[in-house]
């Protein structure tokens, strides 16, 4: 289905999220970034300012990335190229200055230093800005008029970016220090639209449980936009701003109550997704670039895509060869099969060792001999184990794949003692049966149980493999053929050649049928005591497998 399992185990983790966190570029948008505009302060088409911006994301040294691919493609159609040009410093892009600056010397040898990022922290260094009239102070009154134009951008789903320049003398390096006095020279506008179907692919999501939620490095308001496109209920908007004045106790309590947090560096993003976890949610967090790293090892499900940097795909449990939520929604399905279906084997097992084991205490006390030989307690043991094998390919009843669940350990605890002891009440009765109605020798004892316990074994798989009625939910082929062949195996085996390696001898008629009439009863108890088991779970509103705090 195009992805790749990095860790085996995390499929269960899938399937018990509650909360994913994404960003929005690629996974909720089509994450094609076109620059759609070059403006200048004024909000005019501008070469000048496309030129600028060509030059700087055509000379930059660092990671790739698809804004800078947009730029140069925007450039290089409108005939625009850096001939004459030369590259003379850098100072690179960080997460906290959100920009990036490059020096680059004309054919006539002026240098020129050149800043694009995100539009406050590129204001942040200007000290005034280029107009029709030329270059003016960057006073209040233009401050204001270039927040209006970057606000009704940024609502209309527009990314915004500002570049500035300013001259510099040439020399052997530059530092951040150099970033200052700039000119202001206009805006890039970036335009990436929502997915088709991603609407769709978020109330599936809600349906089964799943929260969405945005982190995301963009401005709140472009995070709003999206958000409201693709059908995202809004709860609450956090900025990185208001995070970074924030206690992580606050954090905890209003993390789960906020759909979108944007204006975000790396560190945020790890600290939301700790919050989410430390509120007991099971937390996905998909991400691509090299500030999602800390996030994706701090979420229980890691998910990237194949086109992310190398760190994004060594740190996620999943990488997708599509970036598509759609595909998600059969990993959680399949996530909520396999911890359904492993719980299966859980519960069968433990009820019945529990039972075998309380019953071999309690023959102990009056039996003069060993109830089972050791070579028949082994054979006991392999042939329930391949029908139980089948388990993993069981069909999974759809209450069990509509929302998250986690272990609980208390509910397997319970779990085991009721139908264990129901195991024993009925292994007791075969005692009584055996020892008391046809007086039976102990060889015959040790042969008559053995069958009693493997046949309960087997066929309560069937039964507590479902809340519901066994017979109103059909098993899976392989477990249910393999269980009714191995039980016509075991009800041969007294009858087998062989049967005296490991102790048996033939029963007679009266007594199979005793013993099998034992099981239909055994089957019958653990029905009814199914029934009062959840019943009396639904009446204390505990759920079957209720979610717990995670690790």
């Amino acid at each position: 289905r195009g992805v790749i399992v990095r860790r085996l185990d995390a499929i269960e983790n899938l399937g018990s999220m509650t909360v994913l966190c994404t960003d929005k570029t690629g996974t909720l948008t089509e994450g094609v970034v076109q620059l759609d505009e070059a403006l200048d302060s004024s909000g005019k088409t501008s070469s000048t300012v496309l030129q600028l911006s060509y030059l700087n994301a055509h000379f930059q040294a660092g990671l790739e990335n698809p804004l800078d691919d947009a730029v140069t493609s925007a450039g290089e159609k409108a005939g625009i190229n850096a001939s004459g040009n030369t590259m003379l410093g850098e100072i690179p892009y960080d997460f906290v200055r959100k920009r990036l600056s490059v020096i680059v010397a004309s054919a006539t040898g002026t240098a020129t230093l050149i800043t694009k990022g995100a539009l406050d922290n590129v204001l942040k260094i200007c000290a005034t800005v280029q107009t029709a009239d030329g270059i003016e102070p960057l006073d209040s009154a233009q401050r204001a008029a270039i927040d209006q134009r970057y606000s009704d951008w940024s609502a209309k789903g527009f990314r915004v970016l500002g570049v500035a320049t300013r001259s510099i003398d040439s020399r052997a390096s530059y530092a951040r220090d150099d970033e200052t006095a700039l000119v202001f020279a206009g805006f890039l506008l970036f335009f990436d639209p929502p997915k088709k179907d991603v609407e769709s692919v978020i109330a599936e999501l809600g349906k089964r449980g799943v929260e969405l939620k945005i982190i995301t490095g963009d401005n709140q308001k472009v995070a709003r936009h999206v958000a409201e496109v693709v059908g995202l209920k809004i709860e609450g908007l956090l900025t990185g701003g208001q995070l970074s004045e924030m206690k992580d106790e606050a954090l905890w309590h209003l993390a789960e109550r906020t759909t979108i947090f944007a204006e975000v560096d790396p560190n945020q993003k790890e600290r939301i997704i700790l919050a989410l976890r430390k509120t007991g949610h099971v937390v996905g967090y998909m991400g691509d670039g090299i500030n999602d790293a800390s996030a994706l090892h701090a979420a229980d499900v890691g998910i990237s895509v194949d086109t992310a940097v190398d760190v994004a795909k060594d740190a996620a449990d999943f990488v997708l060869l599509k970036n598509d939520l759609r595909v998600l929604l059969d990993g959680i399905d399949e996530g909520r099969r396999t911890f359904a279906n492993t719980l299966k084997y859980i519960m069968t097992t433990i009820s019945a060792n529990f039972g075998n084991m309380f019953s071999m205490a309690v023959a102990s006390l009056f039996l003069p001999f060993l109830p089972l030989l050791a070579p028949q307690i082994l054979l006991n043991n392999f042939l329930s184990d391949i029908p139980g094998m089948t388990i993993a390919s069981d069909r999974v009843d759809p209450d069990m794949v509509e929302k998250p669940r986690r272990w609980d350990t208390r509910f397997i605890r319970d779990y085991m003692v009721v139908f264990g002891l129901i195991s024993s009440v009925f292994d007791i009765l075969t005692f009584a049966v055996l020892l008391y109605t046809f007086r039976a020798s102990p060889e015959e004892f040790r042969t008559g149980w053995f069958i009693e316990s493997l046949l309960t074994e087997l066929v309560v798989a069937l039964v507590v493999r479902t809340r519901l009625p066994f017979f109103r939910s059909r098993p899976g082929t392989l477990l249910l053929w393999s269980s009714v062949g191995f039980i016509a195996i075991t009800l041969i085996i007294p009858y087998l050649p062989f049967d005296s390696i490991f102790g048996f001898v033939p029963l007679p008629a009266p007594l199979m049928f005793a013993i099998i009439a034992l099981t239909v009863g055994y089957v019958i108890a653990v029905e009814v005591g199914k029934r009062f088991f959840y019943g009396r779970m639904a009446a204390k509103r505990i759920p079957a497998v209720t979610l717990i705090r995670s690790a």
